[in-house]
């Protein structure tokens, strides 16, 4: 099962468009305030779909959740790539896209907790409780090594073909979910939860599928994260830090761009195929970092003494890369600023699999889907809130401060959050 677990990751991060996300929607002539709501859009439907999902996916069987989830990804990469590319014409580039969002977050919701349940309830049968940490960080490193793979071929076909507003990585990212779908249909029936299987026999009082049996486990596992103390601090955290980094990390597009229009080499290369080059290698590194990162995560939480231990240290390391990040840009030097913002994309790496592991210790293998759900649903709350109005600071500091100058707001709200869960030790037991 860790190969088809691994496989699952690898094919879920053939994601073509990622690296070129923030410039895909930019070259079809949205503002940084309008991708903020674009974002703030899709967090707030992940957040409406979350908690329930996790229910559904625990009650109703988990791999029926996973291939709807990768069926609505499919339709949201299509109407990403044949929405309108000129704000000009009827309906424009932002209203098709606000569907486009609303099923990729069908997608992110029905997805996102799921797997890594299936994952813990298979090491749980296995009697493999104590390998949480280092199991999701090994599935989770094919993931990041899946993710420099697909930059290296999406960063290939925005240099040699003439790609109008990106919309060719939105089409190719249709062929590895479609097999991603295939391979959920070879998972055992075993890993559809806690006491089902493939064809529920009837047998009298046994568990049926029902709304009050979602909402009751929705409700239970609810009240486990609030009224266990370790289990709510752990998902605070969680929220704090997955929030603030999904609000920010797209933000090395434009700043990658920036410098690569400013680079004195290949001058041959017109803009767009310079910045694909300069993208494309800074996201290689990135994946190829953030994998060692996460099969390595168990390393660095074992050299802390404990996971909660390991967060402090994480929290500390994030503290120093927004700061420089700040001085990368008050300094005028992009490349320190680049660098910060991989070395933080590094440390979510080392983040993750630490507190997935701690938020599993604490919940009851019946309730893990919908715990972790809760887990998501807390960042995306965060990001509803930040990422419109870190784009409308992203403009108007533009405005007055210049263009290299106008991100100063992301490293500015990343240093305070950190400063902050550390000055209140949060991160401790």
């Amino acid at each position: 099962m860790l190969a088809r677990f691994a496989l699952y990751g690898f094919l879920k991060n053939q994601r073509y468009f990622e690296p070129f996300m923030i410039l895909a929607l930019r070259a079809r002539g949205l503002s940084f305030s309008q991708i903020g709501l674009l974002i703030g859009f899709r967090e707030i439907c992940i957040n409406i779909l979350e908690i329930p999902s996790g229910a559904v996916a625990d009650v109703a069987g988990r791999r029926r959740c996973m291939i709807l989830a990768f069926v609505a990804y499919i339709a949201s990469f299509a109407v990403f790539a044949s929405a309108p590319g000129s704000p000009d014409r009827w309906p424009g580039p932002f209203w098709p896209l606000l569907g486009a969002m609303l099923l990729f977050a069908v997608g992110e919701a029905f997805r996102t907790g799921t797997h890594k349940a299936m994952i813990f309830d298979w090491l749980a049968r296995q009697n493999r409780r104590d390998e949480k940490t280092r199991v999701y960080g090994f599935t989770r490193s094919w993931s990041k090594l899946g993710s420099a793979i697909s930059v290296v071929i999406a960063a290939g076909l925005v240099l040699t073909v003439e790609v109008e507003n990106y919309r060719w990585v939105f089409w190719l990212s249709i062929l590895p979910y479609a097999v991603n779908v295939v391979n959920f249909l070879t998972y055992p029936p075993v890993l559809d939860g806690p006491g089902r299987s493939a064809t529920p026999p009837a047998v009298p009082g046994r568990k049926r599928r029902s709304v009050r049996r979602v909402a009751t486990t929705t409700w239970a596992s609810f009240v486990r994260a609030m009224r266990h103390r370790p289990l709510r601090r752990a998902l605070g955290e969680s929220m704090a830090y997955e929030g603030v980094y999904k609000s920010t990390k797209d933000y090395i597009q434009p700043l990658l761009k920036l410098a690569a229009v400013g680079l004195p080499v290949l001058l041959w290369l017109d803009d767009r195929q310079r910045t694909a080059l300069l993208v494309g290698a800074a996201y290689t590194v990135l994946y190829v970092a953030s994998s060692y990162a996460s099969r390595h995560a168990h390393v660095l939480s074992r050299r802390a003494g404990s996971d909660a231990r390991g967060a402090v240290w994480v929290w500390a390391m994030t503290a120093g890369g927004f700061a420089a990040m700040t001085a990368g840009l008050l300094a005028g030097i992009p490349a320190l600023a680049i660098a910060a913002f991989m070395g933080l994309a590094m440390l979510q790496n080392f983040w993750r699999p630490i507190i997935v592991g701690r938020v599993a210790d604490e919940t009851d293998d019946a309730q893990s889907a919908t715990v972790l759900s809760i887990e998501s649903q807390g960042k995306s709350v965060i990001a509803v809130v930040i990422a419109p109005l870190l784009g409308l600071a992203v403009d108007v500091t533009g405005r007055w401060a210049g263009p290299s100058m106008r991100f100063l707001p992301v490293a500015a709200l990343g240093l305070v959050v950190a400063a902050v869960m550390l000055g209140r030790g949060s991160a401790t037991n």
